[in-house]
């Protein structure tokens, strides 16, 4: 289990990655993008506060926004190919955070 445990904290990263990967298919039906939004969003928003704990200001402002832009409750209404480029940029700016979250624990 202590080998598993580093490993689980990526968790949320991975079901961002996935699920802005799979919205990348023009053919998925609109409920998938309102059920995608509460899951991004409540990851995000979880990775907002674990950065907060973590007193890590700059990646909780970027989390803490990109957890607005996914929000389920007040949504941007955006046309396809915008919201392409967000969920690219998020998935970039996930990857950077993974990366930067390695980075920190291995010193």
């Amino acid at each position: 289990m202590n080998k598993l445990k580093p490993l689980l904290r990526y968790v949320p990263h991975v079901f961002i990655m996935l699920l802005l990967l799979w919205a990348l298919n023009p053919e998925n039906p609109y409920a998938y993008y309102r059920i995608m939004r509460v899951i991004v969003c409540a990851a995000y928003a979880y990775l907002f506060t674990s950065a907060i704990g973590s007193k890590k200001k700059e990646w909780a402002w970027v989390l803490g926004v990109l957890a607005f832009i996914y929000n389920p409750i007040v949504s941007l209404h955006l046309n396809r190919e915008i919201w392409t480029v967000i969920n690219v940029v998020s998935i970039l700016i996930t990857v950077l955070h993974i990366w930067c979250h390695r980075n920190l624990q291995s010193e």
